[in-house]
């Protein structure tokens, strides 16, 4: 399968209870409540190990595209609408991986709480903000364990982590959890990789044009693997239609405002 773009991990579980506003887990408190093991963890451990062991700045390295850490790839986009965001704004980005876009928006002077699974990006993201000298809250923690009544927030960022979270109950809690985080009248900002005709599903990878999954083969049974065609899979992306991602936010009470393919701007209602 062709190479995803910028892809970073937010895992969805119940919810922990925590004090109002904290944002961080240690690694060892992430882990000491992640006994089961999701479908992406494991890929985004991985590769922010590689990034660390390589003198990498982020996800995109990986693969030898062009992007750099302060070209990032939905950098344009941001760039687009910051007109629209509240200036000198409390922002949430999650999933933010090494923290590009986290930093793009601390240096505008916006207030950037960002956050992530895995430990080693948040450590990578600290080290590159402290090189820019720019102020951003990062820590490890999971968008969904944060607690009814905890900090709201007038925008809320995804860069491209949505596509990792693949099956619908994981995407339904994170877009519940958007929504409750969100302000009223505050921004969802998303970019998230869609369907493209010309990518090519081959070798261990299998797509599904009902679901818009992509699947990968395992050698094993495994949590959250399915099998098919005797043969058994885990979920490894979503690649949505337009029209189907933008129903997808609809159903979780979102108000779409602007769309073009997998950059949108939504808003929670007043």
């Amino acid at each position: 399968m062709a190479a995803s773009t910028a892809v970073s991990s937010s895992i969805c579980r119940p919810p922990r209870e925590l004090p109002a506003g904290r944002i961080g887990w240690s690694g060892r408190t992430a882990a000491r409540h992640s006994k089961r093991v999701r479908y992406y963890y494991a890929e985004h451990q991985a590769a922010y190990r590689q990034l660390e062991r390589e003198g990498l700045t982020q996800w995109n390295d990986l693969f030898g595209e062009s992007w750099t850490f302060d070209d990032f790839p939905n950098r344009a986009f941001l760039e687009s609408v910051l007109d629209r965001l509240p200036t000198s704004g409390d922002v949430l980005e999650y999933g933010c991986g090494t923290g590009p876009a986290a930093c793009f928006l601390a240096a505008r002077g916006f207030r950037v709480d960002a956050i992530d699974l895995i430990p080693e990006a948040i450590a990578l993201a600290r080290a590159f903000a402290r090189e820019r000298g720019v102020s951003v809250n990062f820590g490890v923690q999971d968008v969904c364990a944060m607690p009814v009544g905890s900090k709201q927030y007038d925008v809320i960022l995804d860069s491209y982590c949505l596509q990792s979270i693949v099956t619908d109950p994981d995407r339904a809690s994170v877009l519940t959890a958007v929504r409750d985080r969100l302000k009223p009248n505050g921004h969802y900002v998303l970019s998230t990789a869609m369907y493209d005709a010309a990518r090519v599903y081959d070798g261990d990878f299998r797509y599904d044009a009902t679901t818009g999954i992509c699947y990968e083969r395992t050698i094993a049974p495994a949590d959250d693997a399915v099998q098919l065609d005797n043969t058994w899979y885990l979920p490894h992306r979503r690649h949505l239609r337009p029209e189907a991602l933008r129903a997808e936010l609809e159903r979780a009470g979102l108000d779409v405002v602007s769309q073009r393919g997998g950059d949108v701007v939504a808003t929670r209602p007043g």
